[in-house]
């Protein structure tokens, strides 16, 4: 499952960590990660649990990145991506049909300055000379906050460039399957909504051609946005697989690991 935080404070991060711990996905890629109170409470109290964690953590104040924590064993995956290294984060995890790469993405947004329309570029540039190809045997999803919309989106908005279009495309020429669309060809569904009502698909999963098949589910997750007391300002988004994992951790429940009690002396 992709999962924004949104940058949490420590108080809303508990309240993600105890939402999270219930899911029952075996990893999760959580975007929109900074060195804060919030992740670092996060990483923690996962790590604790015995859960694996992987976070390259934002070196410049005020940037952003990505988490994946995963109740199964992990070996570090490089993506090759050098350009804002710690928003592009991988792992393998080990299946009954062999390993399986997860990579996730936060791509950056951007406004209508130069400077940010180039970062996003860039960004999506390297991303596209770097990432591994979804052909062959590979088994491989790459997922995460993409702030790019499919070409069809619907509703259609003018302000986004043929660039971030093209990144979205470069995923199926290099062979992989965008999993909701694989499983829901028509649907109509978004990840943001902003304050007019307008939605947008910016959270997505890809998978390499042999996963395909083994798509069981692939569904966006509102409750995390729209519950009273809302966790972030995306809906998740949870991919189903057809495969075992071989390596499950035993962990326990990172919402009751207790947190060390300051030394008085």
């Amino acid at each position: 499952m992709t999962f924004n935080l949104n940058n949490p404070s420590r108080e809303r991060a508990e309240r993600q960590l105890r939402y999270l711990a219930r899911r029952p996905e075996s990893v999760l890629v959580l975007t929109e990660t900074a060195s804060s109170a919030g992740c670092d409470l996060l990483e923690r109290r996962f790590t604790a649990a015995g859960y694996s964690v992987t976070f390259p953590r934002p070196e410049q104040r005020g940037e952003r990145g990505a988490m994946i924590v995963s109740r199964l064993e992990t070996r570090p995956l490089e993506t090759g991506v050098t350009y804002l290294p710690h928003r592009a984060v991988g792992v393998t995890v080990d299946s009954d049909e062999g390993p399986v790469d997860v990579i996730g993405l936060y791509v950056p947004s951007r406004d209508a300055t130069e400077v940010k329309t180039e970062r996003k570029r860039n960004f999506l540039q390297e991303c596209r000379h770097r990432l591994l190809d979804g052909e062959g045997d590979a088994m491989r999803l790459v997922l995460g906050d993409f702030n790019v919309l499919e070409p069809g989106h619907v509703p259609r908005y003018r302000f986004f460039s043929p660039f971030e279009y093209e990144f979205y495309n470069w995923f199926g020429a290099a062979g992989y399957e965008d999993a909701f669309r694989h499983l829901h060809p028509e649907e109509l569904d978004y990840s943001w909504v902003g304050r007019t009502g307008d939605g947008y698909r910016y959270d997505h999963a890809h998978v390499s051609g042999r996963l395909a098949d083994r798509l069981t589910a692939c569904s966006y997750v509102h409750e995390p946005r729209t519950m009273p007391d809302r966790l972030t300002d995306h809906s998740a988004l949870a991919v189903g697989l057809a495969i075992t994992a071989t390596q499950p951790l035993q962990v326990s429940d990172p919402h009751h690991e207790p947190e060390p009690v300051p030394a008085l002396f």
